[in-house]
């Protein structure tokens, strides 16, 4: 059973940085994108990074030159480097990753439990 366990939240001060872990751990036969989506409260969930296999990446522009994302495929763990945070950051962030199992099971996606970011002014 594959299980995502998301770390680094915490509550901060605006231009603070933050660094968030999720370690991806039991059956995987092939790890794909990485991703991490946020939410905050009374707002949709957005897509803050995404890391391909490749390594190629993605950013919402929001977020774009203060945060980066990176991955560790030996240890299966993606990783979100926050600095520059803005009280606009505040959220839940949750990592999202697309995996297969076993040789014969379908690719599908994983999420975590998500873990809280709250920048204070």
């Amino acid at each position: 059973q594959v299980q995502l366990v998301e770390s680094g939240g915490g509550l901060v001060q605006a231009g603070s940085s933050l660094r968030l872990s999720c370690a991806v751990s039991g059956s995987i036969f092939s790890l794909g994108a990485m991703t991490w989506f946020r939410q905050a409260p009374g707002k949709q969930r957005e897509l803050v990074a995404a890391i391909e296999s490749s390594g190629s990446t993605n950013y919402a522009d929001s977020v774009k030159g203060r945060f980066t994302i990176s991955r560790d495929n030996a240890k299966n763990t993606v990783y979100l480097q926050m600095n520059s945070l803005k009280p606009e950051d505040t959220g839940r962030y949750y990592c999202i990753v697309h995996l297969r199992e076993t040789y014969l099971a379908a690719e599908r996606d994983y999420w975590g439990q998500g873990t809280q970011v709250t920048v204070s002014s």
